[in-house]
């Protein structure tokens, strides 16, 4: 089987989903396009697909405040370095933010925060490795590809919830 996509609507737009036959490949914010990221934009929508599923199933558990870890299959297309740096996002907990030069020290590479900056802006599914929690050394807003003020709602999503769970 190819790549294949699912769109659904979420509170912050409508995202697109693809996946392949290893597990999640990216997610799209409302107006990004596949050809963007480098795959051919008539992927077949499939409404079917277990992996587009579960993803679906746990970014809407997301943006109602009912989860805050993801547990997807993953299939990352990087270097090395760029994947090692998009797995320790995942280690950012939830409602928190970590510098640009505390990821890098997570991977051992202490000195290229520059270099993860730059594989965060790659990151091919955020919210899943959660990029929009990635903030500059003095704690400003940096770089997103869905936008400074859509990494502002996320973390302001999350600190909502962890202030009053259940909204």
């Amino acid at each position: 089987m190819t790549d294949r996509q699912a769109l659904f609507e979420t509170p912050i737009g409508t995202l697109t989903i693809i996946a392949s036959d290893d597990g999640l490949t990216h997610v799209l914010f409302d107006g990004q396009t596949p050809e963007e990221v480098g795959l051919d934009n008539d992927l077949p929508i499939v409404d079917d697909d277990p992996v587009l599923a579960a993803a679906e199933a746990q970014l809407q558990e997301y943006f109602a405040g009912d989860r805050q870890d993801f547990d997807l299959p993953l299939d990352l297309r990087g270097t090395e370095f760029q994947v090692d740096a998009w797995h320790a996002l995942a280690s950012v907990p939830y409602g928190e933010t970590t510098s640009y030069g505390e990821q890098a020290e997570r991977i051992g590479r202490p000195g290229a925060s520059r270099a993860v900056g730059a594989a965060n802006g790659k990151n091919p599914v955020p919210i899943i490795l959660p990029c929009h929690r990635i903030v500059g050394a003095n704690g400003s807003l940096t770089g997103f590809a869905g936008g400074l003020d859509l990494k502002q709602r996320l973390l302001a999503l999350e600190q909502d919830q962890l202030t009053f769970p259940g909204l």
